[in-house]
């Protein structure tokens, strides 16, 4: 029985890591280990079939995968694994991200993986996080004062909006 929750992050390119260290401190956040690795879909195809083939018997209970342009990467690992995969499609400089977009997005029938938004590494941990809250009851209570964060963070807001608009 797994102790810890576990999660592997991977991106295509170390150029991800920017953006992808966002995911990792979410995870950290919500008390989930995070296992960083740079695993190309099409220059280290091999590795990137072995690594899934094994996360699960590693105890991983997801796997992030970040790509950019064909990004490949996130679909490359579902076909390997039965294990939830989520697809972070990054933004290049070609089309904007559109192109990883749809990469990540448009998988056959019986390979699903759950995508973010373009460049979204902070929702990918959150989403890694309500996956491993199913079976890690711990992380449930962090999750609910995440979201009861937010939503006290917008009343603030809203006050202060509400005092500006009418000192005008």
């Amino acid at each position: 029985m797994d102790t810890k929750p576990k999660a592997a992050v991977v991106m295509g390119s170390d150029s991800d890591f920017p953006v992808v260290k966002n995911c990792v401190k979410m995870l950290k956040k919500f008390g989930i280990e995070a296992d960083v690795n740079v695993i190309s879909a099409h220059r280290t195809p091999d590795a990137a079939e072995q690594f899934a083939k094994t996360a699960e018997e590693r105890g991983f209970g997801v796997i992030i995968a970040a790509a950019g342009k064909a990004a490949h990467l996130a679909g490359v690992l579902a076909a390997s694994t039965t294990l939830p995969v989520i697809g972070i499609p990054m933004k290049s400089s070609t089309l904007d991200g559109l192109d990883s977009l749809l990469s990540v997005v448009q998988m056959p029938k019986g390979i699903p993986v759950a995508t973010v938004a373009v460049d979204g590494a902070d929702n990918a941990g959150i989403l890694a996080a309500q996956i491993l809250s199913i079976k890690y009851e711990e992380i449930r209570p962090l999750l609910r004062q995440f979201k009861q964060d937010m939503a006290d963070e917008v009343a603030k807001k809203n006050e202060a909006i509400k005092k500006e608009a009418e000192s005008i």
